[in-house]
């Protein structure tokens, strides 16, 4: 019987399985750096403990043994699939709430669980030596780190011309993420669906699985919308994932959850596995919906040595679930990182809300970028559709940009009406447009002047303008006696003489007064290249009175799984570098100046 229980990581999943530990009178304990001494998930916990970092084994070890926790649960991420550590944990006497740390070192190379697959019968995608010939590969190609997941290290590649470079920046990422730059070479599925099964295993030998997921709605290989099931499968095709996913859990014999991951060629109809998960997903609450069950419960059940309390036969699915995650990033402005305090969010009550955000908390680039996630269900998908778009309505975080509003965009379009209709690569070949900002500009307009009515106002004269667009716009109203009447009532907004800023349809606006732009400082001139984004400068690679030609890349930055080169805007001498590999950059930081020739 577990009574006391550790979580190895933070933010909404440390949360997330403090509140099912609530549920079944477990004490709970955080553990935290300096930077989240005060976050939410410390406070949600029975009693917390400080570590150096995250990623240090050490340090979680003995947060444990200084708790009394006689369980260890390590969420997703940071050292949920490091097998070193949960053989420390055993070692140790306390339990292990994931599979053994043999399952973890097989299955958590995708090289190793690759051959695994293939004895168990289950199809791979064709692959490629490292030592053949390049010309005779069949483009495009997908390079991949043999380490780790998350979309980091992996590259499309769709010439041999461009099969060096590729490997390259895989092996670099890869080695920075995982320690490890072994890759693989895959063949490329132009139009593919990310399929992939809910499998849980007790020890007693007992192996099931929990039904499908859809997880196709991706940004470079990183997961945006998933859904459960999984649509637009005949029934066949379904049930031959689901025996397939049984199979090799049986044949490893895998223990507690995990996620098999499959590539349906939405083309030919063939499936490949891709890899195992040994770990609790991201996207776990939408099996949870579509299963009637609570898998962390579950889980916890598992690692005491509890048999699984059905079979196969004994598990029932029920509503449509879908899940939407909220990311600190711009991405109607290239998807780039954003970082900051949020002074205002407001999260949907007719929904499933994972967080860990609250008004007033700063974001940093330290961390994943995921700030929650907002999950729906319904009797079929059109109505759990209907209902995403309307909580994704009902989300609002101002004070820095996240994706909320190209989600609900994205939820609402046709494209995603369509069961099954967004293959991995969608996202990659289309823009979700940006949606139209009139009806949020005559909202701020009706709130300024709710709230500045008496003044001499922006609106009856020189306008307000969206950000930093230069023209100004002028809203006119025939009522100007009533501008709160309407005024949608969920609208979330921060109303100031100088701007206003709110949330419409989830998307954050700031609205700015023209004459407010001395408030806010000179733009930097056309010679400066700033940072776009807040982050990490990766690498420098000119030098004061240096001569370069425009397009050159004069240094790289990274933050949040990203990587963005900045180049020269034309042929010119590199006047001064502001930027040294390894140094922590702010938005908009000055970088380098080019001095045009």
């Amino acid at each position: 019987m577990i009574t006391t229980l550790l979580v190895a990581n933070r933010g909404e999943i440390a949360r997330r399985v403090f509140r099912t530990c609530r549920d079944l009178g477990i004490r709970t304990v955080a553990v935290h750096t300096d930077l989240d001494a005060d976050a939410l998930h410390v406070r949600d916990a029975d009693a917390a403990v400080r570590v150096p970092s995250y990623l240090d084994a050490d340090a979680v070890l003995a947060a444990a043994k200084e708790a009394g926790a006689d369980a260890i649960h390590p969420g997703y991420g940071f050292l949920s699939e490091n097998a070193g550590f949960a053989r420390a944990v055993t070692d140790a006497g306390i339990a292990w709430v994931g599979p053994t740390p043999e399952v973890i070192e097989q299955m958590g190379r995708k090289d190793a669980a690759r051959d695994l697959a293939v004895a168990a019968g289950v199809p791979v995608v064709p692959s490629y030596a490292l030592d053949e010939d390049p010309a005779t590969f069949a483009y495009p190609v997908l390079v991949k780190a043999a380490a780790g997941g998350g979309g980091k290290g992996m590259r499309v590649v769709r010439s041999a011309a461009e099969l060096p470079d590729g490997i390259a920046a895989a092996k670099r990422e890869a080695a920075s993420a995982f320690g490890d730059d072994t890759i693989l070479i895959e063949k490329y599925v132009e139009r593919g669906r990310h399929i992939e099964v809910q499998v849980l295993g007790d020890s007693h030998g007992h192996v099931v699985h929990l039904g499908t997921r859809e997880c196709s709605v991706q940004r470079r290989h990183q997961k945006v919308i998933e859904e459960a099931p999984a649509p637009a499968l005949d029934d066949d095709l379904r049930e031959r994932l689901h025996q397939s996913a049984v199979a090799l859990g049986s044949s490893v014999g895998y223990v507690n959850a995990g996620t098999i991951e499959y590539l349906l060629d939405a083309t030919t109809g063939d499936f490949y596995f891709l890899e195992m998960n040994t770990r609790l997903q991201v996207e776990h609450p939408v099996s949870e919906l579509h299963a009637g069950v609570d898998l962390v419960e579950l889980q916890i059940a598992v690692a005491a040595g509890d048999p699984l309390p059905f079979d196969q036969s004994g598990l029932r699915f029920y509503d449509h679930a879908i899940e939407a995650r909220i990311y600190a990033e711009d991405a109607f402005g290239g998807f780039l990182p954003q970082a900051g305090a949020a002074s205002v969010v407001h999260w949907p009550e007719a929904a499933r809300v994972d967080h860990a955000l609250e008004s007033g908390q700063v974001v940093s680039t330290s961390y994943d970028p995921m700030l929650g996630k907002v999950i729906v269900s319904g009797r079929d998908r059109e109505t759990a559709r209907r209902r995403l778009v309307a909580a994704l309505d009902d989300t609002a975080i101002l004070g820095l940009t996240t994706n909320t509003g190209f989600l609900r965009a994205l939820a609402a379009g046709d494209e995603f009406t369509v069961p099954g209709g967004i293959d991995t690569a969608w996202l990659d070949r289309h823009d979700i447009p940006p949606p139209d900002p009139a009806e949020a500009r005559e909202i701020a307009a009706r709130l300024w002047l709710d709230a500045f009515a008496p003044q001499a106002g922006p609106f009856a004269a020189d306008g307000f303008r969206m950000s930093a667009s230069s023209a100004p716009v002028v809203v006119g109203f025939d009522e100007p006696a009533t501008p709160a009447a309407r005024v949608p009532v969920d609208t979330v907004a921060r109303v100031t003489v100088h701007q206003v800023e709110l949330a419409h349809h989830g998307q954050r606006y700031v609205f700015v007064r023209p004459d407010a732009a001395a408030d806010h400082g000179a733009a930097a001139v056309d010679d400066t290249v700033t940072s776009p984004m807040p982050g990490t400068v990766l690498d420098v690679r000119v030098a004061e009175g240096e001569q370069v030609t425009e397009g050159q890349v004069l240094g790289v930055v990274e933050a949040m799984k990203m990587e963005l080169a900045l180049k020269a805007p034309y042929d010119g001498v590199v006047a001064r570098v502001g930027a040294s590999t390894g140094q922590q950059v702010a938005l908009g930081a000055e970088l380098f100046v080019v001095e045009e020739s």
